[in-house]
């Protein structure tokens, strides 16, 4: 949920705050402190086109919501404008304060350009603004006339706008990144009149299924602790001290999650407290994902993810697919770019840490696809272009136009299975019923997710923004993960669509997580020497195994019982290389994104022992009766056409 990453070193959050609302207005919080972690600094991406700071008059005002609660609200209007513009519009948690010093960020060069007033709101409970904070504010119950949600803010505050600023041309547009790209979202839910566009990027959709808080029911701990402990300790910002260079020691030393309460946290953290109290989907997760509300497309809609989105990327393409099934008149697109959480506002987006795509595809994404959306719904110029879903094929390096999203023709399944001596092969295996490969899992000695050490999400040295495409060797070495690997290929292997993987997996305990990834290794001679043998994460997710058969009620496992687990890894476009290899590994660990499980049942693992954590043994089965494999759609025939590079 953070999409404006800053990070607490840095000076003014307002600077963050552009770069979000270039990306999207003002990022979502979580990020809000991790700097978008810097996005400059973490992916290598330091060359920007230059942007004239424009003159700005400024409005700083408290709009009053249906129920008398005001909101901090600051509105520039450019100076010397001779006709009549629209507004655009991002309201946000993490603070509005010195968006004037931002508001020349080259990420806006083409906004400003084009002309619009800006305006900026703390939503309730947030730094200036009246009101009581509730993360994830739920849509409120529409049969009370008097209730309030962020919908009916959005409203309200679009409604003054347009009735009180001079030389607006009564339209209005929303965006916003993560926790703001939610708020549009939630926009639309009974969109003003005056709304004409939107555009939610990496926007959260199910915060148990797939987003910030929760993978496939397994708890994102390092994440889920420190975006609370930043949000809820005051209605500004607070930094965690670890007093440990290394995250991985600190979390591991906490034990169960029973001693964040009962050691540091005392029961003062409502997130907190709800992820204790709410272990499984039940109806509070349920009630804050968007699920049947989202049943009208009556406004434009933009939705912009990113392949490598260390925070929200199911929310955006899930949010996409919801609208999808309510737009008739052709009003829903999506973009997704080779970025993570917030990249399209970054400099370039030529790079994202050692990875290079060949172009700047932020700033062709935002003077190519942003500035024109909002120019043709919010101002009457130019024309449409856009195709139903743009998407970035990493590999081939290029942008490509779809009239569907996952695509619909010219892709088939194929299923690349785990085989004998560590082999992926798109040949099922023919071994013995007993065929398998297993490792031990010791929760004492969980799997870090990147390399050590790991700094905090947020500050100083944080590598959070950039883990994603973080070289995959350092857990390949390891006793408890699994591999599996294509030879060489012989000819370009285009991956369009949705993956999953399906496991035919047992464990002499009774739950265990299944984490999956799909890797491309790079040949070991390689133009660039730093990607020799480089192993990048395509794509990847965790299941936890309680949840195998929905999300409600989990169940324990049968020891030694072979189970089948479907993990879903969402969707990529990406193209493997000639002379590159595939590569699937597994692993039942993941620290600390994920929590520890404890392989052993318990009702809640919030609430576990020390001593109910247990190290277990896990098979992946390979045999032809339970083979084991990745379900990926290959590209067939060109049914994409390759947009032109920029």
């Amino acid at each position: 949920m953070t999409a404006m990453h800053r990070n607490f070193r840095r000076a003014p959050l307002a600077a963050l705050c552009v770069i979000a609302l270039c990306a999207a207005c003002t990022g979502k919080g979580k990020d809000a402190a991790s700097a978008r972690h810097d996005t400059t600094a973490a992916t290598g991406d330091t060359t920007a086109s230059v942007a004239i700071t424009p003159t700005f008059d400024k409005i700083d005002t408290m709009i009053a919501m249906r129920d008398g609660v005001k909101l901090h609200t600051v509105i520039f209007t450019p100076r010397g404008a001779t006709t009549d513009l629209p507004i655009l519009m991002s309201r946000t948690p993490y603070g509005i304060d010195g968006m004037d010093k931002a508001l020349g960020s080259p990420s806006l060069k083409y906004l400003n350009r084009d002309g619009y007033i800006f305006a900026f709101q703390d939503i309730r409970g947030r730094f200036e603004s009246q009101g009581k904070f509730e993360m994830l504010r739920p849509v409120r119950n529409r049969s009370d006339k008097k209730a309030t949600d962020e919908s009916t803010d959005a409203y309200d505050t679009i409604d003054w706008l347009i009735k009180h600023l001079p030389h607006n041309n009564g339209r209005v547009g929303m965006l916003g990144t993560s926790y703001p790209g939610w708020l549009t979202v939630m926009a639309l839910l009974d969109p003003h009149p005056a709304l004409k566009a939107v555009s939610p990027r990496a926007s959260p959709a199910d915060m148990f299924i797939g987003d910030d808080f929760h993978h496939e029911g397994a708890f994102r701990l390092s994440y889920g602790f420190e975006y609370s402990t930043m949000m809820e300790t005051n209605n500004k910002f607070a930094k965690w001290d670890f007093k440990d260079p290394d995250t991985y020691d600190w979390y591991k030393n906490l034990g169960s999650l029973a001693n964040a309460n009962a050691k540091f946290l005392h029961g003062k953290l409502p997130t907190w407290n709800n992820f204790v109290n709410h272990p499984n989907y039940d109806a509070f997760w349920q009630k804050q994902a968007f699920g049947a509300d989202l049943d009208q497309v009556k406004v434009p809609t933009l939705n912009v993810a990113g392949w490598w989105d260390q925070e929200d990327f199911y929310g955006p393409i899930k949010i996409y697919e919801m609208l999808e099934q309510h737009d008739p008149q052709h009003m829903n697109y999506l973009v997704v770019g080779p970025w993570n959480h917030g990249g399209w506002s970054a400099p370039t987006g030529e790079k994202l840490g050692a990875i290079d795509f060949g172009s700047p595809t932020s700033e062709t994404f935002r003077k190519d696809i942003e500035a024109p959306w909002f120019a043709y719904w919010l101002k009457n110029q130019g024309s449409l272009k856009l195709a139903e879903a743009t998407t970035f094929e990493a590999g081939a390096n290029k942008w490509r136009s779809h009239d569907a999203w996952p695509p619909k023709a010219g892709v088939s399944d194929r299923k690349l299975y785990m085989r004998a001596n560590h082999e992926l092969s798109f040949d099922a295996p023919t071994d013995a019923d007993s065929a398998a490969d297993s490792f031990v899992s010791d929760p004492a000695n969980p799997v870090p997710y990147r390399e050590r050490p790991i700094r905090p999400t947020y500050g100083d040295s944080s590598t959070w923004s950039r883990w994603l495409v973080d070289d995959q060797r350092f857990a390949a070495a390891r006793k408890d993960v699994l591999s599996w690997q294509t030879a060489p290929l012989t000819q370009d292997v285009v991956v369009s669509g949705a993956l999953a993987a399906h496991l035919f997996a047992s464990t002499t305990g009774s739950d265990a997580d299944w984490i999956v990834k799909l890797i491309d290794v790079y040949p070991d001679s390689t133009a660039d020497h730093k990607l020799a043998g480089y192993e990048l994460m395509v794509a990847n997710d965790v299941l936890r195994g309680r949840f195998r058969d929905g999300y409600e009620h989990p169940k324990p496992v049968t020891p030694k019982a072979v189970v089948k687990y479907v993990v879903d890894m969402h969707t990529q476009d990406y193209r493997f290389l000639k002379g590159h290899r595939i590569m699937v590994q597994v692993q039942s660990s993941w620290f600390p994104l994920i929590d520890r499980n404890p392989q052993t049942w318990v009702d809640n693992i919030f609430k576990a022992k020390d001593s109910d954590f247990k190290a277990q043994t896990h098979s992946i089965f390979r045999s032809a009766s339970n083979a084991s494999y990745i379900e990926v759609p290959v590209e067939v025939t060109p049914a994409a056409t390759a947009a032109e590079s920029q």
